[in-house]
């Protein structure tokens, strides 16, 4: 019988160290990444006083749902979701419709003005006016303050959108236009029906940055609609009802009834139950967007 050769046999213990070691690594680099969320979620679903103690993993030590009772037993809560999920649909659809089309333009050879243009519109990423002639604009100049429109016409367009929609763009075959232009196609039949189909990916990108921002955004509800209550976005109702029960439960801590507010009003468990209820949406959009986002992010990132 023949001995096995040494290259054969070293490149067969390579073949079967690796994978064991990948998916080793894998393992790990997931129980990283999940863990704090499932330690977000038990400490959510744990009784407050109890969780005050500390300590908890992923699992709920004392299972109560007292935290999203005290969270969710406010109406205006359902108020402020139905604001925060307007405006992200409404933002994600007018900001993809409008920047897609000048991408579009910006992206055409013949279109004497279009370097001209792009600079200024990049100028724009590094020359900020600053925040208050940004107020002073959206407030006094163009009267949006305490009205919901104030969430939508500034968030329209995205310059750093507009480059990654334009670089994809760039990179499809010129043979589409001009075949879809010998047809007799206008620009507007060739954008519609030819490149915006194909930029399916990097519109999916788009809109999952776009949403996720126009999600998480408080500080514009915070600025421009702090004193109408019925445009409190989620994440600044939320922001408030945190700090209101970091209040409380500080004031409790003087009185006799301590125990019995912290176990009701426990920070922790009220800080972690607003967390899920302000991510949950997120996290049940994106696993439909997932596949279209990594096909996206790599086709724009080796095109020119």
């Amino acid at each position: 019988m023949t001995a096995l050769n040494p290259v054969k046999r070293n490149g067969k213990r390579r073949d079967i160290v690796f994978p064991i070691v990948n998916t080793v690594v894998l393992c790990l680099l997931m129980f990283i990444t999940l863990y704090p969320v499932l330690n977000t979620v038990a400490y959510s679903f744990n009784d407050g006083m109890d969780a005050v103690r500390g300590g908890i993993g992923i699992w709920p030590r004392v299972f109560s749902t007292s935290a999203y009772k005290e969270l969710l037993q406010d109406g205006a809560v359902y108020q402020a979701f139905w604001i925060s999920l307007s405006k992200t649909v409404i933002t994600t659809v007018l900001n993809l419709f409008f920047t897609s089309m000048l991408a579009y333009a910006l992206s055409r050879k013949e279109y004497v003005l279009r370097k001209f243009i792009t600079v200024v519109l990049v100028l724009t990423m590094y020359v900020n006016a600053g925040l208050i002639p940004n107020y002073l604009l959206i407030s006094r100049t163009l009267g949006l303050k305490n009205t919901f429109w104030v969430y939508i016409i500034p968030t329209m367009f995205s310059c750093f959108n507009m480059i990654v929609i334009r670089t994809y763009i760039v990179g499809l075959p010129e043979a589409l236009v001009e075949s879809a232009r010998i047809d007799g196609a206008g620009d507007l039949r060739t954008f519609f029906q030819i490149i915006l189909p194909l930029c399916l990916p990097v519109m999916a990108t788009v809109a999952l940055f776009v949403a996720v921002g126009a999600w998480n955004s408080w500080f514009d509800t915070y600025l421009y609609c702090g004193s109408k209550k019925n445009l409190y976005t989620l994440q600044y109702l939320l922001k408030m009802k945190l700090a209101t029960t970091q209040n409380s439960s500080n004031a409790a801590n003087t009185t006799a009834d301590a125990l019995a507010t912290a176990a009701k009003v426990a920070p922790i468990t009220i800080r972690c139950a607003i967390t899920v209820v302000s991510a949950v949406p997120i996290l049940v959009v994106y696993p439909f967007l997932q596949k279209y986002f990594v096909t996206g992010m790599a086709l724009g990132s080796v095109k020119g």
